[in-house]
């Protein structure tokens, strides 16, 4: 198969064309640019000299139908809204990691994103790529909206809960940590490394843009939740999300029955690895994986169930999480090109 990137020189981008290149149906990458044109993409990554040596294409619809068979948009927000469109009409799959299409309702974009909203058309083509509960929508989809890096872990720490009504659905705190890597590649004060080095910071207060896109998933699974209290914060650090999710019981429960329903759940899913009782996953032990790894718990004294969902925000956040979805889309098998052993220490 041959695959297109529009987006290549962001880290989505590069985390792609890393797995993309042992990836066993895939023959051939080719490159694509929204502002870039001309630019060899080891100008940008040099630490792909000899692996990949290719200039940047305009996008060109009636070039690209041509020359792959998907594409994977690593865009900022706006590009997939003008482009996804165009893509999908010309024959080729489409797998979307900016947030363009992740939300339902256009308004609902417009008030978290500041920006305006893909058609409406395009929104309603597209399925919501969590692969491990939405793998049959996603079987049959031409276009994926890839799910945010907060989100990934987020909702697969809280499905089994929420879906079998086991918790108050008033009582939700996700308090979350992402490294630097989830804000992209272009520099800002937040990120700046005499900003970032030995801080720890809170940001985006009651107003990050994945907070719809959690809440619109959660009410799928279970209409009882209307709204959570999601909060993230930055670590100094390069890779990896960990949240630390907060909510009361309806009634006493066993710690055991947690862990069997999450086993339970899970027991197929060869990307979600759950921590036996008294252990708790750690964003290195997952460091440049396509694995999510989930600590649970119940306080008999307090009535709270804590979760812990770690994933590295590049690969399942992202990157890897497209892979696994563009291989159940055509049929390989979902590892193909995942079996990543984490990197430690």
């Amino acid at each position: 198969m041959r695959v297109g990137i529009i987006g290549a020189t962001g880290y989505g981008g590069a985390e792609l064309l890393r797995m993309l290149k042992n990836h066993p149906h895939i023959e051939e990458v080719v490159l694509y640019t929204s502002s870039k044109e001309g630019m060899n993409i080891n100008e940008s990554y040099p630490h792909l000299t000899a692996i990949y040596e290719q200039d940047l294409k305009p996008i060109d619809p009636d070039t690209l139908k041509n020359e792959v068979e998907a594409v994977f948009l690593a865009t900022p927000p706006g590009v997939s809204a003008e482009w996804s469109q165009t893509i999908v009409e010309s024959g080729c799959q489409v797998i979307d990691l900016s947030g363009d299409l992740r939300l339902r309702s256009p308004e609902q974009y417009k008030a978290w994103y500041k920006r305006e909203a893909a058609a409406k058309s395009i929104i309603d083509q597209a399925v919501y790529g969590l692969t491990e509960w939405r793998r049959e929508e996603i079987r049959a989809a031409k276009l994926i909206a890839n799910p945010g890096c907060y989100p990934t872990a987020t909702l697969l720490g809280l499905a089994p809960l929420i879906q079998e009504g086991l918790v108050r659905p008033d009582s939700i705190i996700i308090d979350a940590k992402s490294g630097t890597s989830g804000a992209g590649r272009t520099p800002s004060a937040i990120t700046h490394f005499s900003e970032m080095n030995e801080n720890f910071k809170i940001y985006q207060i009651n107003q990050h843009k994945h907070i719809p896109e959690i809440e619109q998933q959660l009410n799928d699974w279970n209409e009882e939740v209307a709204a959570v209290t999601f909060q993230p914060h930055l670590v100094p650090m390069v890779r990896g999300i960990m949240a630390t999710i907060y909510m009361t019981a309806k009634k006493e429960i066993r710690e055991q029955e947690l862990r069997e329903l999450y086993q339970t759940s899970y027991e197929k899913e060869p990307f979600v690895r759950i921590r036996k009782q008294g252990s708790y996953p750690a964003t290195k032990e997952v460091y440049g994986s396509n694995y999510c790894d989930i600590g649970v718990t119940y306080d008999e004294r307090t009535g709270r169930i804590t979760v812990v969902s770690v994933i590295d925000n590049v690969v399942k956040g992202a990157s890897g999480q497209a892979i696994q979805n563009l291989n159940v889309m055509n049929g390989f098998d979902e590892e193909a090109g995942l079996t990543l052993v984490p990197m430690y220490p």
